[in-house]
């Protein structure tokens, strides 16, 4: 179900959901919940069950009572564009864990005026920085610290014996960049191109995979 990341003296553990719980810090990161993207696909008259938009909100409390955090910092794009039935679910999922502190690091789909959130207590900026990390919701280039972001929906492609194919989810580590997978449902995958260098970790039947080798072995 998951897997530990160390960096440095840092470490994280990547959950199958998209997850990643810094442990230093006591604190669970989480990119592109894109919530609302349901109900944004019916109302624009796609055949999507409207019960799929509730798994985002069971995944989120499943991660939430799993590690129990002191904070939760979402990574941006929390919601897909304007408040819908979703900010009712998640005003009320705010309320029921409103013993952590919840973050909020804008994204480019982040267009709900910033007063709704501080009526949930909910604090929005545009990145976050410590002594070893930048948190922030774009890739961001950076010498001498972490970059912890989003925003790409980093997937894989693995290919077997034929014409066996799998284009999973993943989390994508570069020299001083870790990449969060969506954790939404129906955001899609942008197929990334790992060097020998870069560690790769697949999400795959509720499991999390390190599959750097395999791309070690391919160049």
């Amino acid at each position: 179900m998951t897997t530990l990341l160390k960096y440095n003296q840092l470490e994280f553990v990547l959950h199958y959901s998209g997850a990643a719980f810094w442990k230093n810090g006591n604190c669970l990161l989480i990119a592109d919940v894109h919530l609302g993207k349901v109900a944004h696909f019916r109302k624009n008259g796609l055949a999507v069950p409207a019960a799929a938009g509730l798994v985002n909100f069971e995944l989120l409390e499943e991660v939430l009572s799993f590690f129990n955090p002191k904070s939760v910092i979402y990574l941006g794009d929390l919601f897909h564009s304007k408040t819908n039935n979703d900010w009712r679910a998640f005003s009320a999922f705010i309320e029921r864990n409103a013993e952590q502190k919840h973050v909020l690091v804008a994204g480019n789909h982040d267009i709900i005026s910033e007063s709704h959130y501080k009526k949930l207590g909910i604090e929005v900026v545009s990145e976050i920085e410590t002594n070893e990390l930048l948190l922030t919701h774009h890739p961001t280039e950076t010498d001498s610290k972490l970059n912890i972001c989003g925003h790409i929906h980093p997937g894989v492609l693995l290919r077997g014996a034929g014409r066996q194919s799998l284009r999973l989810p993943c989390f994508f580590q570069s020299q001083n960049q870790l990449i969060l997978p969506a954790f939404g449902v129906f955001t899609g995958k942008y197929i990334l191109e790992p060097t020998a260098t870069d560690k790769v970790f697949a999400i795959a039947q509720r499991e999390v995979l390190d599959v750097s080798a395999y791309f070690q072995n391919q160049v």
